[in-house]
């Protein structure tokens, strides 16, 4: 069964059940995927997933790292909730998602689901990586935490569109966030995200599925937008 109708992924970025229902009831039947963080899920819990999941794939995108055994833990958690689509962080280390490739391979017996390892978040850039972090490029340190994931039997990747290109393993289902529309207005703050593309850049590039809130979220009108978005997937 595919995982995902088509490659848009809704960040609800907002923060009320009101609001997050508002939008999906207006454009949950044109996406791939709702993603879900934080921001919503302490405030309305296990049941807020299981009830978006009624209408769309959920993405749980709390970046999970911690030990093996926790993470295991909350992915399976977040997978009884009802997401299709985790976050863990590769930073993990290879025993972590060693054993979170055995869970994702037992919990794809009951339904599609796949675990994403995010590799460098799309907010940072060279001048603001952590002091302790070898001063290599940002696409040495995605190669390499890419290498890993792969090797753990993992197939599924979070990474900026700025990275795609030294990325090549098969059958890889990889996430691209930080998307811009070349019509986003320069007086629109985005300044959080450092390492933005186009949707058409990063699906060029080889991203499966694109991450995108704002843009849509503060759009006139969003479901004009989306169809928009997704018609020129196709091209």
């Amino acid at each position: 069964m595919k995982l995902l109708k088509n490659p848009l992924i809704l960040a609800l970025d907002v923060d009320t059940k009101t609001e997050s229902l508002k939008i999906l009831t207006e454009v949950g039947d044109l996406i791939g995927a709702v993603k879900l963080g934080p921001r919503l899920i302490y405030r309305y819990g296990a049941e807020f997933i299981s009830e978006v999941a009624r209408v769309a794939p959920v993405f749980v995108d709390n970046k999970y790292f911690d030990i093996p055994s926790t993470m295991v833990s909350a992915v399976r958690a977040s997978f009884e909730s009802g997401a299709t689509l985790v976050t863990v962080h590769a930073l993990a280390g290879t025993a972590a998602l060693s054993e979170l490739y055995l869970l994702e391979t037992e919990l794809n017996k009951i339904r599609p689901f796949k675990v994403l390892a995010v590799t460098l978040l799309t907010s940072w850039d060279q001048s603001i990586m952590p002091a302790s972090f070898h001063s290599w490029p940002i696409e040495n340190h995605v190669k390499i935490l890419a290498g890993e994931v792969y090797r753990s039997g993992l197939s599924g990747l979070v990474c900026s569109g700025h990275e795609l290109e030294y990325l090549n393993y098969p059958d890889m289902f990889i996430v691209t966030p930080g998307i811009r529309f070349v019509s986003d207005s320069k007086a629109i703050q985005f300044e959080d995200q450092k390492r933005v593309v186009t949707p058409e850049q990063a699906l060029k590039a080889g991203a499966s599925a694109l991450v995108i809130g704002r843009p849509i979220l503060q759009a006139l009108n969003p479901r004009e937008t989306i169809q928009k978005l997704l018609e020129s997937c196709k091209a």
